[in-house]
Formats: structure tokens, C-alpha cells, sequence
């Protein structure tokens, strides 16, 4: 809504009705506009209603009525999104555990539980797509043995998706290390890859910032640890053993790095801006900040798709924003999307 003139704020009262939250008040520096937009401002939040107000240069407000409406869509996007958690959270995602009827109270996100035995019992089948991608995969540069038994995993992930109409699923996939003598590091990849939300180690909280990114900025995320920081100059350097495939600019096969066996990404991801973001599950707390990514790396003590990245709020805020263990990085800077975002819960 613009407000051009003052005056205007029992007319504003009457339409209310018609409008939906959050209001958008813009204003203008004359006729009296601001002080009318405030009083409108003050009465949405004596009703407990969202409302913004957007006042300033022009090429400001259009970044903020953009970033808003993008929020919005994804915020409309996500409602109605199915996530599958495949067995249980790893043990050591101690922070992970909440109500998930809370993404499903705030956002429409519902989460449905798989047993880890039903994917074990559909990677006994062995089977999996017969298309270029796999073909591709299979002539690189590795133990061809070793593709084969990801590309199966990739398959069993492949049909458990379509069996519950997954948009995303997150897997406790160390056990896979222990049950098939693999990873899920491909078929993670494959599958983000193709815009399906996956994640690792059964983390719930991660996979749906994942989401939330994801729709925000129509771009594929890398979830990742962090890894080591340089406070003196705000980097920190991220790592994982999987990503998109379209993310990186060129990458190669690896064995998953803690276990030395199965296969996993070293990717080398382009520098430039980018996005850095982590909301708990509750989605109570967050952290989110520009970056720009430095470059990628590729040292033997750590997970094998690796990037150094400058992060524009400081590590500080890092530090004192304790969010897990995971991480999730995008191309482009999506930080002020972000937060309009959660100014609609």
C-alpha cells in the first residue's frame, strides 16, 4: 500500500479487512505521508499483525519489495512440502531433535518417517537408471565396482522418493558404510542435482534450510561443516563429501573421506558471492550472512568438496549464533531474502 498523503490512516483502518499480512506500507518524505504510515504501522502492531514500512530512495524500496516478494513465494512454496527423514538422526546430532508438527504449524512442511531398513531392502535390488548421467558416471576415472554400488544406492533413494512423494529427504547414511560397504555421497548429489531437497546424517533442521534457500534462491545448495576459521580475516573454510552436481564448476571421484571407502564429490565450486544460512529446526533461531567464497580446496584432512569463504557479518556473529553442526551454502547473495523471510513467521 502507498501512502501519499497524510490523513489517510482511518481510510487504511477500513481496508484492512481486504488486505493480507504482512502489509507492505510504502512512503513518500512529503505531505505529510511518514507520519500517517506510522500511525498505520503502530496499529497493525497493537492488532498483532505484520505489516512493513518502506521508506527511502527508490532503488532501496524496489530491492525490499523484491526480496519481500520473493519471500513470499518461497514462503508459499514450501507450504505443502514433503520431507522424508530415512532412519533415525545420527548419534551425534545431539542438537537436532524437535516437534515436527512445528515446520508443519509454521510453513506447511511435514515430515514423514522412513525405516532404514526399507532402504537397505530396495539397494538389494541393484537397480538404477539407465540414462546418459549414469553412463557418464560410470566411465570416470574410479573403481568402477565402487560407482556401481553408489549408483544403486542413487536408485533405492530414487524409488523411496517417488514411492512417498518426496520433495527431500535427509538419511542416517553412516550406516550405509557398515550395511553395503558404500555411501550415499552420489546419489545425494545425483538427486540435488535434479532439485530434490537431500541431505545427510538424518538432519532434519539442515534439509529444511536447505529447502528454504533452495526456494528462495532457485539456486543448488551445498550443506556442509564448518571446518577451521581464520577470525582475523572473517573466513571459513566449509567442506563435504557431497554437493550438487551442477554446482561446481568441474569435479572429480573420491572415496568418502572418514571411511576411505565408497564414493564421494571433491568439487570445485567458482568463486564469488555467495549465501551462508542455518536455521534450527523450530526455526527460533537462525544465522544467515553474504560471503564470498575465496576458493575451493582440496586438503587430505578434510571432507573432499572444500571452499574458503569470507563472511561479510563477521565471525562473531557466527560464534554467537549456535545453530548445529551443518551449514548450508548457495551462489549469490540471498542474505536479505533470508531475512524478510523469517520476518513472516
Amino acid at each position: 500500500m502507498y501512502v501519499a498523503t497524510g490523513g489517510t490512516a482511518g481510510m487504511f483502518k477500513t481496508a484492512l479487512d481486504s488486505l493480507k499480512e504482512p502489509i507492505i506500507i510504502v512512503s513518500s518524505d512529503s505531505d505529510n505521508s511518514l507520519s500517517a504510515s506510522m500511525e498505520m504501522m503502530t496499529y497493525l502492531a497493537n492488532k498483532e499483525m505484520k505489516g512493513r514500512l518502506l521508506h527511502g530512495v527508490k532503488e532501496e524500496i524496489a530491492t525490499s519489495i523484491e526480496q519481500i516478494l520473493t519471500a513470499i513465494k518461497a514462503k508459499n512454496a514450501l507450504n505443502g512440502l514433503r520431507l522424508g527423514l530415512i532412519g533415525k538422526p545420527s548419534d551425534w546430532l545431539i542438537s537436532t531433535d524437535f516437534d515436527y508438527n512445528i515446520p508443519k504449524e509454521k510453513l506447511g512442511i511435514e515430515i514423514i518417517e522412513i525405516e532404514m531398513k526399507e532402504l537397505i531392502d530396495e539397494i538389494s535390488k541393484r537397480n538404477y537408471p539407465d540414462d546418459k548421467t549414469c553412463h557418464e558416471l560410470m566411465a570416470k576415472n574410479f573403481d568402477k565396482g565402487q560407482i556401481e554400488k553408489a549408483l544403486e544406492i542413487y536408485g533405492a533413494f530414487s524409488r523411496l522418493v517417488d514411492k512417498y512423494n518426496l520433495n527431500g529427504f535427509s538419511v542416517r547414511c553412516f550406516d550405509l558404510l557398515s550395511s553395503v560397504k558404500n555411501t550415499g555421497c552420489l546419489g545425494l548429489a545425483l538427486l540435488n542435482q535434479q532439485g530434490v531437497y537431500s541431505g545427510c546424517e538424518g538432519d532434519i533442521p539442515s534439509l529444511i534450510s536447505m529447502a528454504i534457500l533452495g526456494e528462495i534462491s532457485g539456486q543448488p545448495v551445498f550443506m556442509c561443516n564448518p571446518s577451521r576459521i581464520n577470525k582475523e580475516n572473517n573466513e571459513i573454510v566449509f567442506a563435504h563429501c557431497t554437493l550438487p552436481l551442477n554446482m561446481p564448476i568441474s569435479y572429480k571421484l573420491d572415496t568418502h573421506f572418514e571411511s576411505g571407502i565408497g564414493v564421494s564429490i571433491s568439487g570445485n565450486i567458482p568463486s564469488g558471492s555467495a549465501t551462508v544460512f542455518k536455521a534450527t529446526g523450530p526455526l527460533n533461531r537462525h544465522f544467515v550472512s553474504s560471503a564470498t567464497i575465496l576458493e575451493s580446496l582440496h586438503e587430505k584432512d578434510l571432507c573432499r568438496t572444500q571452499i574458503s569463504l569470507r563472511c561479510n557479518e563477521g565471525v562473531n556473529k557466527f560464534y554467537k549464533t549456535p545453530v548445529g553442526n551443518h551449514y548450508l551454502v548457495c551462489l549469490g547473495d540471498y542474505s536479505g531474502h533470508i531475512e524478510e523471510f523469517f520476518n513472516l513467521l
